[in-house]
């Protein structure tokens, strides 16, 4: 099968009938959130003088999500003086500080660009946390279109986010194309259920037990684009 290029009206380039269209979590998937979030804590409770155990607190409570309705438990936990405006702040700012792309990500992702492919970010959080994290990353002027589920008003998996993320690629979901992310539900099944490949980020972990699979398995983000690229070169050689 050849590779279907359509560069020239704009839109995105298409394999098998399946668009070059690769949609990416961000929080551990792009970059390192839980390392970040872990020192973020530890130097926030220095700064304030909170005992050992707050740290703790802190990045239990903000694990999955932070939104400013986090920040304000938080404060009345931990009893901080701060009003919570301020606290959203200084963690907008300081995880943006902190956030680091994973291992090989700015030059795969390239290539990506480089084969034809359109890139987009379909994240859960609120929008200027997750914008400022792809910034401080470095990784914001590598993507066509990013969408954080706080300018949707509903999360991943549900379907409107992943419309509204490739929309903001300047095409839609009607081709197909791929969800690249580490959060079997909400990246693997919701993309599945948007009509979309899907290739699990593992970081080392096993598959959950009686899920159904995804279509490829990769330890980082880096190696599901090297074998994505992989696809690509064998449909436009003919060898697949």
């Amino acid at each position: 099968m050849s590779k279907k290029g359509n560069e020239a009206d704009g839109k995105p380039c298409t394999i098998d009938s399946v668009q070059l269209l690769a949609l990416f979590d961000l929080d551990n998937t792009l970059i390192d959130r839980q390392g970040s979030l872990e020192e973020w804590a530890r130097e926030f409770c220095e700064s304030r003088v909170l005992p050992v155990q707050a740290e703790h607190v802190i990045v239990e409570a903000l694990h999955a999500r932070a939104y400013p309705a986090d920040l304000a438990r938080l404060r009345a936990v931990l009893s901080l003086a701060d009003p919570v405006e301020s606290l959203w702040s200084e963690y907008v700012s300081g995880m943006s500080a902190r956030a680091r792309c994973l291992p090989g990500l700015p030059g795969a992702l390239a290539r990506m660009r480089a084969s034809g492919w359109t890139l987009g970010v379909v994240t859960n959080g609120a929008v200027d946390i997750q914008r400022a994290k792809l910034e401080g990353a470095g990784l914001a002027d590598l993507f066509d279109g990013v969408c954080a589920s706080g300018e949707v008003g509903v999360r991943k998996p549900d379907l409107a986010v992943f419309q509204a993320a490739a929309e903001r690629c300047g095409t839609t979901l009607a081709k197909g194309g791929w969800m690249v992310g580490d959060n079997p539900e909400t990246d693997i099944e919701g993309g599945r259920a948007a009509g979309l490949r899907t290739a699990w980020i593992s970081a080392g972990r096993q598959w959950p037990t009686g899920a159904r699979s995804p279509d490829l398995e990769a330890r980082t983000a880096s190696e599901a684009i090297g074998l994505l690229l992989e696809q690509t070169a064998a449909y436009s050689s003919g060898a697949v």
